[in-house]
């Protein structure tokens, strides 16, 4: 998505607002505002979390790829779906409701390629509870493109790369 060497950084004041945004998503998803964070998502949003490979260094060809397995590759009418789905009384698996904590942290912005975009490298970590003893913990990282659009700032693209080469927990009914 970027070429480190040339990641322009952006005024503070600019940066800040950026972070307030992916700040404000994230208690978004955790009060399960649904509504409330599709509005923030571009109608032109690409939201990917590939499947990672574990291969050798020597091998040039990476640890994922647009065209392999992925555990999302979503666009904004998958994403509305989702929402849909979590909000029907017939997802059983969600009743009761798993209670999600997101940090994003490690916020870093830059100039996008468009005057009006932020290339946005953040970490992250989901804690996801249920019941009176289950727990799990997704981290990982994220690339996002954000673009101020005439209501304000949209997430454009979001790349989220997690460290395992197996999801370590039974399901992924979140969004990171």
């Amino acid at each position: 998505m970027t070429d480190i060497y040339r990641e322009l950084p952006v005024p503070f004041e600019q940066a800040r607002e950026v972070e307030a945004f992916l700040l404000r998503e994230a208690r978004l998803l955790d009060d399960e505002r649904w509504d409330d964070w599709l509005a923030g998502l571009s109608e032109a949003i690409h939201y990917w979390m590939p499947g990672i490979e574990n291969r050798r260094r020597e091998d040039r060809s990476g640890p994922y790829k647009l065209e392999h397995m992925a555990f999302f590759d979503d666009g904004l009418r998958d994403l509305q779906r989702r929402v849909a789905r979590f909000k029907q009384p017939s997802a059983w698996a969600e009743n009761p409701p798993t209670r999600n904590v997101h940090l994003v942290t490690n916020v870093e912005v830059f100039a996008g390629a468009e005057a009006d975009e932020y290339i946005v490298h953040s970490c992250f970590i989901n804690v996801r509870s249920r019941g009176l003893d289950e727990q799990h913990q997704i981290t990982g990282r994220r690339e996002d493109i954000i673009r101020r659009e005439a209501d304000g700032l949209k997430l454009l693209k979001r790349k989220i790369l997690i460290p395992n080469a197996m999801l370590l927990c039974k399901n992924i009914n979140t969004f990171l």
